[in-house]
C-alpha cells in the first residue's frame, strides 16, 4: 500500500509544474523532505508539498493602472467634500496626494468622454491602452512635464479622434498650429481633475450671497432671495463688474487662490494655464461673394454630435444680460468660473462686513428687531407695518451677486447709499484695479423699478385694515400702511429679445414675423419645437407676478409667427385662413394628401396621418399660476444641507447630546426599546416551561407581554412569596 502511494506521488510530482524557489539550498531542502523515495520521509510529504505556500509572492506592478484603482472615484470626491465642510477655515497645504489618486483621473476621463461623445462610459468599458495613456498623463503632471495647449504631441487622445498626426502634411500641420482649435482632450482631463479637487475647498468657504457658477444655485434662487429679503428697501445700487470676467492679472488671481490653497504643484499648474498663450486665428478679410455652386449635403457620422434643436438655440437667445458672459481664462476651461468666484469672493466678504456695520434696529419695528436682524417674527415679502421714514426707521442693507453683477438694497436715507457707493468704488479700485465711476453704480429709488435678471423690482403700497385687542378686551380696527415687493417679468425686455430673434417687429404694437428657419420642417416637428420653447419660458417666468400675462404674450407671438410661416409655406394668404383650417392651436393638418379623406380624426385613428401636437398656452387660463412658495431666510442648497447633517450625525458629541436630552425628558429611544425587548426575551423565554405555555392557551399572551416589558423570573418568585406570606398572615388573624 505504501509502495503504491509512493509511486503515485512520484508521478504527480514529475508531471506537475515545479514551484519556483529562489535559492538552490531551499530547492535541495524541499526535495529531500518531499522525495517519496527518501526512506526518512513519512507518507504525508505529498500533502505537505501541496500545502506549501512560497514565502516570496510576486509583488504588484506599480505601473499597472488596474492596481492603482483601489477605491471608487465618487467616494474619493465625497470624502473631500466632507473633510472641507467639516473644517471650512483650514489652510490646505497638501493637494498633491489627491492629484496622485488615479481614481480621480479615471472619473475625469469618464466625464470628459461623456461631454465629448455624448454617452457615459463605464469603468469596465475603458480599454487598457486608454488607462495606460491616462497614467502617463498623470505622471507627466506630477513630474512637471505636462504642457498646456499642445497641438500635435498628445499623451492621451479622445476615443473618437482617429487622426494620425505623424502622417499629416505640412499644410495641415501649419493650419493646426496657427488657427483656433478647441481645447485638447488631455487639457480637459487635467482641468476636470483640478476642478474636482478645488471645488469642495472653496464651496465650503464661499459667501452665501453669490449665486452664479455654483452647484445648487441659479437665477431662480436669486429672484426668490430678492422676494424674501429685499422687501422694504427704498434705495438700490446696481453694479456691473463683468469686465472682471474677461480676465484679470495673473498675480491677482494667484494671490486670491493662495489665501486658502498653499500647494505648490497645483498653484504652478494653474499659473501655467493662465500664462500659456492661446493661439487664435487672425481675422481674415471678407472674400467677395461668388456664385454658389451645387454642394453635396454632408451626412453626420453616428458618433458626431447633432446640432442644437431650434427651441434650445432660441431659448439661449433669451438669456438675461447678467447671464450672457461666461469667463474663459487662458487654458483654464471649466476652472475659469471657479477662479472668477474665488477672486470676487473678497468683494462678497467685504460686503458682508458692511451689512453688519450698517444694521441699526428699531424698537418699533415688527420684523427686524433682533441683534442679528434675522428674527423670524414676520415675512418680509408681505406688508410690514413699520414707519417708512423718521428716526424710528430701521436701517438695514442686503446684497446679492450673480456673476459680475451686484444688487444692493438700502433701507435708510440716500446719503447712506451714496457713502456706501463711494467706499465700494475705492475697494474695487484697490483690490481689482478696476476704475468705476458713479454712473456705472447708479442709485435708483424703488418707485422707478429696478431691472435685474429680466425682472422688474417695484413696490406696491397697500392699506390693509388692522384689527387688534386693546386693554379691556375692546377690538379696535384701523387702517395701516404697508409695502409689498413685486417681482415682475419685464415685457419690454421680452419684446427686445423676440425682436433680436426676428420673431416680431415694432415696439408699441409688436407684429409677429414668420420664422423662416423652420420652413423645411414638417408641421408636427415645428409645433413640437415651439412647445418645448414655450415650456421653457413657462419655467423661466415661474416666480414672476405676471407669469400668466407674459407667457400668454409669448404664446401669441409664437402662434402668430407660425401662422404666417404656414400661410407662406402652404399658400394660404392670411393667418385667418390658417386658423380656420388648423384650428386655434394649429393642431390640424394644413395640407392633406390627394385622394385621402378630409376627416383628420379618422385618418389619425387608422394611422394614415401624422400626429400633430397643438401649441400650448393658447389661452391665459391654461398658464399655471405664479409660484409663491415661502423661501427660508437662511436657505442653503440641498447638497450642502445633506453634508452638514452627515457631519453632525458623524460627530459622537451629537449622539451623546441626543442621549442626554432623551434622558432628561424621560423618554426611551426606539433602539433602546428594541434592545430591551430582545434582551428580556432571551433572558426569560428560555427558562419558561414550553409545555405549560401550550396548555395554558389564552392566558399565554398576558405572560408573554409581561416578559417582553421586562418582567423576569426573580420578580415572579418575589411576588409569589409575598402572596404566600400575606395568605398565612390572614389565616393566623382569623384564628
Amino acid at each position: 500500500m505504501h509502495r503504491r502511494l509512493a509511486i503515485f506521488t512520484y508521478k504527480v510530482l514529475v508531471n506537475t509544474n515545479p514551484i519556483p524557489i529562489t535559492t538552490a539550498t531551499s530547492t535541495t531542502l524541499l526535495y529531500s523532505q518531499c522525495n517519496p523515495l527518501n526512506p526518512r520521509t513519512n507518507g504525508f510529504a505529498f500533502f505537505r508539498l501541496l500545502s506549501f505556500t512560497p514565502g516570496h509572492r510576486r509583488a504588484q506592478d506599480p505601473d499597472d493602472p488596474s492596481n492603482l484603482m483601489k477605491e471608487d472615484g465618487v467616494s474619493v470626491c465625497s470624502q473631500m467634500w466632507i473633510e472641507n465642510f467639516r473644517e471650512p477655515d483650514r489652510i490646505v497645504s497638501n493637494l498633491t496626494t489627491y492629484l496622485r489618486r488615479f481614481e480621480l483621473w479615471v472619473l475625469a476621463y469618464q466625464k470628459v468622454c461623456a461631454d465629448d461623445m455624448g454617452a457615459y462610459m463605464p469603468r469596465s468599458a475603458i480599454q487598457r491602452s486608454a488607462l495606460e495613456d491616462l497614467l502617463a498623463l498623470r505622471n507627466a503632471v506630477l513630474d512637471n512635464r505636462f504642457k498646456w495647449g499642445a497641438r500635435l504631441d498628445f499623451l492621451i487622445k479622445s476615443p473618437k479622434d482617429k487622426t494620425d498626426y505623424q502622417s499629416l502634411s505640412k499644410r495641415k500641420i501649419k493650419a493646426i498650429l496657427t488657427t483656433t482649435q478647441p481645447a485638447a482632450f488631455q487639457d480637459k482631463i487635467v482641468q476636470e481633475v483640478l476642478f474636482m479637487i478645488l471645488e469642495p475647498i472653496y464651496e465650503a468657504r464661499f459667501s452665501q450671497k453669490s449665486f452664479a457658477f455654483r452647484p445648487g444655485r441659479n437665477a431662480h434662487t436669486v429672484l426668490r432671495v430678492i422676494r424674501r429679503n429685499f422687501a422694504g428697501y427704498l434705495w438700490y445700487i446696481k453694479g456691473d463688474f463683468s469686465t472682471i470676467l474677461d480676465g484679470m492679472k495673473v498675480g491677482l488671481v494667484i494671490s486670491a487662490l493662495m489665501r486658502d490653497v498653499r500647494d505648490k504643484k497645483v498653484i504652478d499648474l494653474i499659473k501655467a494655464a493662465l500664462t500659456t498663450p492661446v493661439i487664435t486665428s487672425r481675422m481674415e478679410e471678407p472674400k467677395k461673394k461668388t456664385k454658389r455652386k451645387y454642394q453635396k449635403k454632408r451626412v453626420l457620422a453616428e458618433d458626431e454630435p447633432k446640432p442644437d434643436p431650434y427651441w434650445l438655440d432660441t431659448f439661449f437667445g433669451f438669456a438675461p444680460e447678467e447671464a450672457e458672459k461666461i469667463p474663459s481664462w487662458g487654458h483654464c476651461g471649466i476652472l475659469s468660473p471657479l477662479l472668477a468666484n474665488i477672486c470676487l469672493d473678497e468683494l462678497d466678504q467685504w460686503m458682508e462686513g458692511k451689512l453688519k456695520e450698517f444694521y441699526r434696529p428699531s424698537k418699533s419695528d415688527v420684523i427686524w428687531n433682533s441683534p442679528e436682524g434675522e428674527a423670524e417674527q414676520g415675512n418680509t415679502s408681505w406688508p410690514e407695518f413699520v414707519p417708512t421714514s423718521g428716526p424710528d426707521k430701521t436701517r438695514k442693507m442686503d446684497y446679492v451677486r450673480y456673476g459680475g453683477h451686484i444688487l444692493i438694497g438700502v433701507r435708510g436715507p440716500r446719503a447712506d447709499a451714496a457713502t456706501l457707493r463711494k467706499q465700494l468704488i475705492e475697494f474695487v479700485d484697490q483690490k481689482y484695479m478696476l476704475k468705476v465711476d458713479n454712473e456705472s453704480l447708479p442709485i435708483e429709488h424703488i418707485t422707478k423699478g429696478i431691472m435685474f435678471l429680466d425682472h422688474v423690482l417695484c413696490r406696491r403700497v397697500v392699506y390693509p385694515t388692522l384689527r387688534y385687542t386693546a386693554t379691556g378686551g375692546k377690538i379696535i380696527s384701523e387702517k395701516g400702511v404697508g409695502t409689498l415687493l413685486s417681482v415682475t417679468a419685464s415685457l419690454k425686455q421680452c419684446i427686445k429679445q423676440f425682436r433680436k430673434l426676428n420673431f416680431l417687429k415694432g415696439d408699441r404694437d409688436p407684429d409677429p414675423q414668420p420664422c423662416f428657419r423652420m420652413f423645411h420642417a414638417t408641421q408636427s416637428h415645428t409645433n413640437a419645437q415651439m412647445n418645448k420653447f414655450l415650456s421653457t419660458m413657462v419655467e423661466w417666468f415661474r416666480y414672476a407676478d405676471n407669469r400668466k400675462k407674459i407667457v400668454n404674450f409669448c404664446s401669441y407671438i409664437i402662434r402668430g409667427s407660425l401662422a404666417k410661416l404656414y400661410a407662406a409655406k402652404y399658400k394660404l394668404r392670411s393667418r385667418a385662413k390658417v386658423y380656420k383650417i388648423g384650428s386655434r392651436n394649429l393642431s390640424r393638418p394644413l395640407k392633406e394628401k390627394k385622394g385621402s379623406s378630409p376627416d383628420y380624426h379618422n385618418l389619425l385613428r387608422m394611422g394614415l396621418a401624422e400626429s400633430i401636437d397643438g401649441l400650448q398656452y393658447t389661452r391665459m387660463s391654461l398658464v399655471p399660476e405664479t409660484d409663491y412658495t415661502p423661501f427660508p431666510s437662511n436657505w442653503i442648497p440641498d447638497h450642502e444641507k445633506a453634508l452638514l447633517e452627515y457631519i453632525s450625525l458623524d460627530d459622537p458629541k451629537t449622539l451623546e447630546d441626543q442621549r442626554c436630552s432623551i434622558r432628561k425628558q424621560g423618554l426611551v429611544s426606539s433602539q433602546d426599546y428594541i434592545s430591551m425587548l430582545v434582551w428580556n426575551y432571551k433572558r426569560n423565554a428560555i427558562a419558561m416551561d414550553q409545555l405549560s405555555l401550550i396548555k395554558s392557551g389564552g392566558n399565554n399572551t398576558e405572560k408573554e407581554q409581561q416578559l417582553l416589558l421586562g418582567s423576569d423570573k426573580d420578580t415572579y418568585d418575589q411576588k409569589s412569596k409575598e402572596e404566600e406570606e400575606h395568605e398565612d398572615g390572614f389565616d393566623v388573624a382569623e384564628i
